[in-house]
Formats: structure tokens, C-alpha cells, sequence
């Protein structure tokens, strides 16, 4: 897919999850950088920074997709000419991608180590790290039930229960607001997140927050299966990350309430560092305040500059 047409289908729903839009961005800008016909490297850095630009734009909370683009991007100032900077974000994007993918396969084993025959789990949204985990459990021969919240207004749930019905798994769906009143039969939860502060806080889908509260009242383990492309470089320079909100018509139909009536409509929430249990990634599993140590390692002792 083009550039705009991709950031179009991460805006409006069309391309949804954390892991699956970076890769959809990376793999955008790989195609625009093969298709491109110009010689003059200057018009060419000028014109893929254009491309950059759109495509984070579509999504300005998930870190996954500027880590996705940044990543496809290195090293393309240093090109000498177009044909050395297209193999450049060629190869760079198929290694983000082929290492995104991999990363769901070691947080399916790695987490599945944390479930124990017989649990009952509870997770939120559509996440492909925290169903790789459940997944993972279950064809190790676990037996395990799930429950998944709807996760309104989108209904990302839909999407989690038939995976997991059709992987064979015994699945409920939950309407949002019922979290606290079945949590007393879960034993851990398991949710994703879109972005992990320097300080270990959780950026992931409206309500998440909710899970991890009456995890926490219910002394119910709270685990976060995140890549750690997830993990924010920008919140190490103080920079904090921006909730996206989108239109009142994903809640309401237009007249069905008055014009002075305000919709409030954020996708994310924040889960502070302090109820999640452990953090599953493709390196192991970590505590909150290992995020902080892992930045630093991947950026080289660097201290992060924001753009402007």
C-alpha cells in the first residue's frame, strides 16, 4: 500500500493494534522508497521526510509506530545517492518487521510460563503479544478460560473472541463495565499497550486502567506483554505522551443527544507503573523500572534529542 493510503487505514480503524501499524508503516515507507523514481537525493530526503510525517501523523500516541519509522528510516542521511538509500530503508524495514513478528512469538513462550494449568484470564482489546501468550499456554495443553472484554467503542473484542474461539480456547465476552464484578474469578490479566513510559506507566486502550485497578483490589496478578519497540525514547527527555481523541460519532449517532451535550472520547489511558505486576517482552520478563535502563542500552548511553 501507498503512504496515504496506509495512513488513512491506520486513522480511521481500518489497520488497528500497536504492532500492526508500525509494521504497516514501515512497510509503507519501504514501498514509496522502492517506487521512487527521482535521482536528486536532496528531493528525495525532502520527499520521504513528507512521506514520514504523514504516516506518523495517523497515530500520534502509539511510540510502536515512530519506533517502526525511525527504525526503517536510519542511516538515510548518510546515503550517498536515492539507490543507496532506497536499499538502505528497504533492508531496514523487512529487518523491523521480520524482528516485530518475532518478538509476538518469544512473548507467547516466554509468558506462557506465567500461566499455570486451570487459570482463569482476563484480557482487554486486541492484543497480538497478549493473545500470542494465552494462545501459547493453551497448546502447551493448559486448560484455561478467558475472559475478554467488548472494549467499546470499537469493539476490539469481537476480533480477541473469535481468535480464541476458534483456537478452541473457552472464551467469554465481557461487556466493559462488568471487569470488576468477574474479576473475583480471574487469576491474572493479561493486556498489551501501545506505549511504556521511561518510568514503566502503560499507555494501551481506554479502560485498561480499569483492569488494573480491580486487579490490584482483587490481588490479581496484572501482566503487560509489550515489544520493546513500545517503550518511548521521547518520555526520557521529559517529553509526555499525547492521548488521542477521536469523534463523539464513534459513541453517538448524529440527534440522538442535544448539540450541547460534550462527548468525551480518548482512545488510551494511563496505568500507572505501580499496578502492573511485570512487563512479558521479547527480552525476558522485567519490572517497570527496568524500562528506564532498557532506553538507554538501545540508544547507546545517547541522551535522546526530540524534534521539532
Amino acid at each position: 500500500m501507498n503512504v496515504d493510503d496506509t495512513a488513512v487505514m491506520i486513522r480511521d480503524m481500518t489497520i488497528r493494534g500497536a504492532g500492526r501499524i508500525a509494521r504497516a508503516g514501515a512497510s509503507a515507507l519501504s514501498d514509496f522508497a522502492g517506487s521512487y523514481e527521482g535521482r536528486d537525493m536532496r528531493a528525495f530526503r525532502k520527499d520521504i521526510e513528507k512521506a514520514k510525517k504523514k504516516i506518523l501523523g495517523s497515530r500520534p500516541t502509539a511510540v510502536s509506530l515512530w519506533n517502526g519509522v525511525h527504525a526503517t528510516l536510519r542511516g538515510v542521511e548518510e546515503a550517498k545517492d536515492v539507490g543507496d538509500a532506497v536499499s538502505m530503508i528497504q533492508k531496514n524495514a523487512e529487518e523491523f518487521i521480520a524482528n516485530s513478528t518475532r518478538a509476538v512469538e518469544l512473548i507467547g513462550r516466554i509468558g506462557s510460563k506465567r500461566i499455570e494449568d486451570g487459570d482463569v484470564i482476563m484480557t482487554h482489546c486486541n492484543s497480538s503479544a497478549a493473545l500470542s501468550v494465552i494462545k501459547t499456554a493453551y497448546d502447551q495443553g493448559k486448560h484455561i478460560k478467558v475472559y475478554a472484554t467488548e472494549s467499546r467503542p470499537w469493539r476490539q473484542g469481537i476480533l480477541t473472541v473469535n481468535d480464541l474461539g476458534k483456537a478452541g480456547i473457552d472464551t467469554t465476552m465481557i461487556v466493559d463495565s462488568a471487569v470488576r464484578t468477574v474479576m473475583t474469578e480471574v487469576d491474572r490479566v493479561f493486556v498489551g499497550a501501545d506505549t511504556i513510559t521511561s518510568h514503566g506507566a502503560v499507555i494501551n486502550k481506554i479502560g485498561t486502567s480499569q483492569l488494573a485497578l480491580a486487579a490490584y483490589e482483587a490481588r490479581v496478578q496484572f501482566y503487560v506483554c509489550s515489544e520493546t519497540y513500545k517503550f518511548s525514547p521521547m518520555t526520557l527527555s521529559g517529553d509526555t505522551v499525547a492521548i488521542e481523541e477521536r469523534s463523539y460519532e464513534e459513541i453517538v449517532k448524529k440527534g440522538e443527544i442535544p448539540d450541547s451535550v460534550k462527548v468525551y472520547n480518548p482512545v488510551f489511558d494511563v496505568t500507572p507503573a505501580k499496578y502492573v505486576d511485570a512487563i512479558i517482552t521479547e527480552l525476558g520478563v522485567m519490572s517497570t523500572g527496568s524500562v528506564y535502563d532498557v532506553l538507554i542500552r538501545q540508544l547507546g548511553g545517547k541522551i535522546f534529542q526530540t524534534e521539532e
